[in-house]
């Protein structure tokens, strides 16, 4: 793993070491076989290399002197400030927006930076987490059983939200489930405590500065306390843990008592959101996904959620169900590869992206689809993951990133998120070197480009 590596990478060849590093000893370099084995450069052997280092021809280099950083105290004190000062300056563009003054003061009083939110951001489990481990948490046997439940519990309420919408009960109760754990799990953070935190500076700034607008909003349509407006640390709120501006477009009043409450109405929460995937095209009797068989000599660069293919093509490529059977007639599908050329594979339809409109996250969806099949009696997942994988952390995301921009493959922001563009990018350089053009980022792949960069020094 490159966990055993030093703080910072090491690159080869190491042309010429000064005096001053001779007099420092032995240099030891260690390189550890990655799980389930390492294909790269270092053929999975470990080694040490210990070399007495007998000087090189030149003066000692100077020492390189680096710039004092503050303390995280400091770093901390000039955040707050920022953090004040957004504060202080939004107010004239909320007030532009139709925010009535007392509605911003009220909103923003007491509230301060929120160093867990900032953490949170990122660490979201869509993103971080292996997608088997995020599985078996999002579509644990507990999960499914109290998914059960409530469909019994609430089967009057779903049937004529599904009668309503045409959306079916099972897509309902999944979301349901995996956002608020059936309404157990809302968030207790200030809503605009965590938007602000998240609006005043960051990646996700444009997003949560039209958020906090929406939620005040929110507040001053509906006559809320802000006080009362929980949610989780990305502002999403209530039984299906919606945005602001969500509620504020798709929001209903499901149990005609002429209010629309997400946090305490469980009819409301499900009618809205039902209301916003009728809204996003939901397909009434189309699938969501299933899984496939890819045959041995599958062309790997073809897997991209975001890329359908008629099912006639897949056919003639030889993908099959699991089971080996033909394809069933449908509309148009895309593979999807969530662990790599390695793990299971599933065809992936229009709805598959109507869920995405809710959380915009593949893992998320391939959740919320497969909760939904086990309610419905079925949605086990007949092949293996590979649970020997380790996921990369967010420095080595972030390395990830920066070595396939170093070898000309453009994979976007260099921010540890290896959305869309990074795994097209991954894809490309992977096809280049003839290996399974699966977008699928690994610590092996890393190790190659590593060493494919250091080559070239």
């Amino acid at each position: 793993m490159r966990a055993d590596l030093p703080c910072q990478r090491l690159n080869f060849p190491l042309s010429c070491v000064r005096k001053s590093v001779v007099s420092q000893g032995i240099l030891v370099l260690r390189k550890t076989m990655a799980p389930g084995g390492l294909t790269g450069l270092w053929g999975g052997a470990s080694f040490v290399v210990a070399a007495f280092l007998l000087g090189c021809a030149g003066q000692a280099a100077p020492e390189p002197t680096t710039p004092a950083q503050p303390s995280p105290a400091a770093q901390a004190a000039a955040e707050d400030a920022k953090f004040a000062a957004f504060i202080h300056d939004f107010r004239d563009q909320a007030i532009a927006a139709g925010i009535k003054p007392e509605i911003y003061d009220a909103s923003m009083a007491g509230i301060s930076r929120n160093q867990r939110v900032e953490d949170l951001n990122t660490q979201q489990p869509e993103f971080v987490r292996p997608i088997w481990q995020y599985l078996d948490s999002a579509v644990s046997p507990k999960k499914i059983d109290k998914g059960r439940e409530m469909m019994a519990a609430y089967s009057t309420t779903l049937a004529n939200l599904e009668a309503r919408f045409s959306v079916p009960k099972e897509i309902l109760v999944a979301i349901w489930g995996e956002e608020s754990a059936y309404g157990k799990e809302m968030g207790s953070f200030n809503m605009f405590e965590a938007l602000a935190t998240l609006a005043y500076d960051g990646p996700r700034k444009d997003f949560a500065r039209r958020e906090l607008i929406a939620a005040m909003k929110m507040e001053q349509q509906e006559h809320l306390s802000p006080s009362q407006m929980t949610s989780s640390w990305a502002g999403a709120f209530g039984q299906t843990q919606f945005v602001p501006s969500e509620f504020l477009k798709d929001a209903v009043d499901g149990d005609g008592d002429g209010r629309k409450d997400l946090w305490n109405s469980t009819a409301d929460a499900l009618a809205s959101a039902a209301n916003l995937l009728h809204g996003a095209d939901w397909r009434m009797g189309q699938p969501c996904l299933y899984e496939v068989s890819l045959p041995k000599d599958f062309a790997y660069e073809l897997t991209d959620a975001d890329a359908p293919r008629p099912i006639s093509e897949w056919k003639k490529m030889g993908v099959k169900t699991i089971y080996g059977d033909d394809l069933p007639s449908s509309t148009d599908g895309a593979i999807y590869l969530p662990a790599g050329w390695r793990g299971p594979a599933f065809m992936v339809f229009h709805n598959f992206k109507v869920v995405l409109t809710y959380n915009n996250a593949a893992a998320y969806a391939l959740a919320v689809c497969n909760l939904a099949d086990h309610l419905r009696g079925g949605g086990q997942v007949a092949a293996q993951w590979p649970r020997d994988e380790q996921p990369l952390t967010q420095d080595e995301r972030i390395d990830f990133q920066t070595a396939l921009k170093k070898l000309g493959y453009d994979p976007g922001p260099i921010d540890g998120v290896l959305g869309h563009q990074g795994r097209a990018a991954l894809r490309r350089y992977q096809k280049d070197h003839h290996l399974p053009a699966d977008g699928f980022p690994t610590h092996e792949m890393l190790w190659r480009m590593d060493a494919e960069i250091a080559a070239k020094k």
